[in-house]
């Protein structure tokens, strides 16, 4: 079982940036598939992004219109989202998950512990 720990979450104003890592233990990170996946209060987790283990495709939610950019580093068994241009709507605790090149979360087998994202306005 992969272990996946996030970080870089915290508060910022409207407008602003971060980006957030994820950092997979084990040797196979390379030929992994990674989502980045996100849940806000009184809603269900929902798809923010994915990147394929050769890192040649990714794939992001509708609501992401470009601001966000998922990528890897397998050298340092990382995968980052780097969220520009924020909103209020994208407050949420963000998950980095393990498993499928895809939007739906069962597709996922392994979930980090999520970081926290807060954007005031």
């Amino acid at each position: 079982q992969v272990q996946l720990v996030e970080s870089g979450g915290g508060m910022v104003q409207a407008g602003g940036s971060l980006r957030l890592s994820c950092a997979a233990s084990g040797r196979a990170f390379s030929r992994y598939n990674m989502g980045w996946f996100r849940q806000a209060p009184g809603k269900e987790r929902e798809f923010v992004a994915a990147i394929h283990w050769s890192g040649s495709s990714t794939y992001y939610a509708d609501f992401v219109e470009g601001r966000f950019t998922i990528s890897r580093d397998s050298a340092k068994n990382t995968v980052y989202l780097q969220m520009n241009s924020l909103k209020p709507e994208d407050t949420a605790v963000y998950y980095c998950a393990k498993g499928s090149f895809g939007r739906i979360a069962m597709q996922y087998d392994s979930w980090g512990q999520g970081t926290q994202v807060t954007v005031s306005s």
